[in-house]
């Protein structure tokens, strides 16, 4: 670790640099910031959950695919990953605040309709629009870096990291009531009511905040970007269903790998490009970016194996129901919201790189014992804990790195960019979790008049799963190594008052 009078920032960064725009006298203020933020990150996160019990029932009602359901989450997804880095570039230029004004009048717009949909198209449509307000989630971490203290930063980073759980996870169970009892569109009509309260919140009590120097945006690099990186996922969430090789699936991948790659060699041609390359030469921007990535498909990974699992029928899993699998991730949920914010505080006393170690052993254990020890609800719940709490203590780290390590006028698009590599990882992980899931299958049987049969229906087996969480082992090796390169930076000193000059006795 660093010692002397306090942490020395990497070479580009700003770690321990003066107060942001927005730190203010008014010791209140941070916090009526964080919870105003906090309550919009709920916001994302409670209802992208709630609409997944209500696909299989929109997927009734459309008389449409399940193919073309699943775009109903896979278009906010998109969307939202594509627009993170553009949005960010946006604030950075124009005010954080006045984009997340902008973010919530596209999100507010988008569940307003939706719940009127008259087809599956339209609702696909509004859901992309919705796409946009993700952009919500990276500006908000962006004012609260602007708001806070430097030594305070990763604490609030990590109640926000904290709640994202809480928020997908009574998501799950409050939307599978809502869907049951009332339909699903109400699922987005209660969302738009939330949505237009935050906004006159968000409008009120966050301070508008001035640019120190405004750019020219980059929209023709943003474009290349939100192709390749739209195609790329399109590829991604295609994939089962289509084929990976199938020839519409090859017209999806290899122009996204194209303009993917072509995006950084535009980026170096252009006098103000939308993300700055050589800012990606700063250790920790690049190991946080990378881990973003690699945590990204781990955690999405074990998300949709652990959910599968969870439904599938005896003996290839548990056959809970929708309800009882969100119930069985609460005791994680809660682990995760008291975890966010202790690893916030251990990350300014410690640094990034402990708290990275430390996460990478917790989610390592967690899928360890979903190998060993995945009999009954009881055993996944404990099992999530480990899981979860690991993943979110590796969410705050890189968040804080990222914030700290760029200068203060590319926080925001740094922070989208991030968002946007980690939802990349996110449409990764339930790729190669449904290739290994299809790969390793055994038949279903049943008893008919006292003899079992074969029904010719296949299922994931048991091999199939402890592949899923060894590959999730073997990525949190990889994010071990990635870590052991960042530059750790504490902020222990900061908080002590500067030593006084020995005074002179009296004569």
């Amino acid at each position: 670790m660093e010692s002397g009078p306090g942490p020395s920032p990497p070479p580009g960064g700003n770690v321990g640099a003066a107060p942001g725009p927005n730190a203010v006298k008014d010791s209140k203020y941070p916090t009526r910031v964080l919870l105003v933020v906090t309550a919009v990150a709920l916001l994302v996160n409670y209802v992208e959950t709630m609409v997944i019990p209500g696909v299989p029932v929109i997927q009734k009602d459309f008389a449409t695919t399940a193919t073309i359901a699943s775009w109903i989450t896979s278009a906010f997804l998109i969307v939202g990953s594509a627009v993170a880095p553009l949005f960010g570039r946006l604030g950075d230029n124009y005010g954080k605040k006045r984009m997340v004004l902008v973010s919530l009048v596209f999100y507010t717009f988008g569940v307003g309709i939706a719940g009127f949909s008259p087809s599956i198209y339209f609702l696909l449509f509004a859901r992309a629009v919705q796409g946009v307000g993700f952009a919500i989630v990276p500006l908000g971490l962006a004012i609260i870096t602007d708001t806070f203290p430097r030594d305070k930063i990763a604490g609030a980073q990590g109640i926000i990291s904290g709640t994202f759980a809480i928020g997908a996870a009574a998501g799950l169970i409050i939307g599978s009531e809502v869907v049951q009892d009332l339909g699903w569109q109400y699922a987005f009509h209660s969302a738009f009511v939330l949505s237009i309260v935050l906004f006159v919140i968000v409008l009120k009590v966050i301070r508008k905040d001035v640019p120190r120097a405004k750019h020219k945006v980059d929209f023709l690099g943003a474009g290349i970007l939100m192709s390749g990186v739209t195609l790329l996922l399109i590829y991604a969430t295609e994939g089962p269903s289509l084929g990976w090789l199938n020839s519409e699936e090859i017209a999806f991948l290899l122009p996204g790998i194209f303009l993917s790659l072509f995006f950084f060699y535009f980026e170096t041609k252009v006098a103000e490009p939308l993300i700055r390359l050589d800012l990606l030469r700063i250790r920790n921007v690049l190991v946080a970016n990378l881990v973003g990535l690699v945590s990204g498909i781990v955690m999405f990974l074990l998300f949709f194996a652990i959910i599968y699992y969870a439904e599938l029928p005896t003996p290839f899993g548990l056959t809970l129901g929708v309800v009882a699998t969100g119930l069985t991730l609460a005791p994680a949920t809660l682990a995760m919201l008291v975890a966010g914010p202790l690893a916030g505080r251990a990350v300014a006393r410690f640094g990034p790189r402990p708290m990275l170690f430390v996460a990478c052993i917790s989610m390592g254990l967690g899928l360890t014992l979903f190998i060993l020890n995945r009999a009954t609800s009881l055993d996944l719940s404990l099992d999530l804990v480990f899981s979860l709490v690991g993943i979110v203590c590796i969410i705050i780290p890189i968040v804080n790195m990222i914030s700290l390590s760029l200068p203060r006028e590319t926080i925001g698009v740094g922070l989208g960019f991030n968002t946007m590599l980690r939802n990349l990882g996110g449409a990764i992980g339930p790729v190669v979790a449904t290739a290994i899931m299809a790969s390793y299958t055994s038949q279903v049987t049943a008893v008919v008049g006292g003899r079992t049969v074969e029904t010719g229906h296949y299922l994931p087996n048991a091999t199939a799963f402890d592949i899923v969480f060894g590959v999730g082992l073997v990525l949190t090796i990889v994010v071990v190594i990635l870590s052991a390169a960042a530059k750790n930076y504490t902020f222990r000193d900061m908080a002590k008052p500067p030593a006084q000059p020995p005074t002179k006795p009296p004569a």
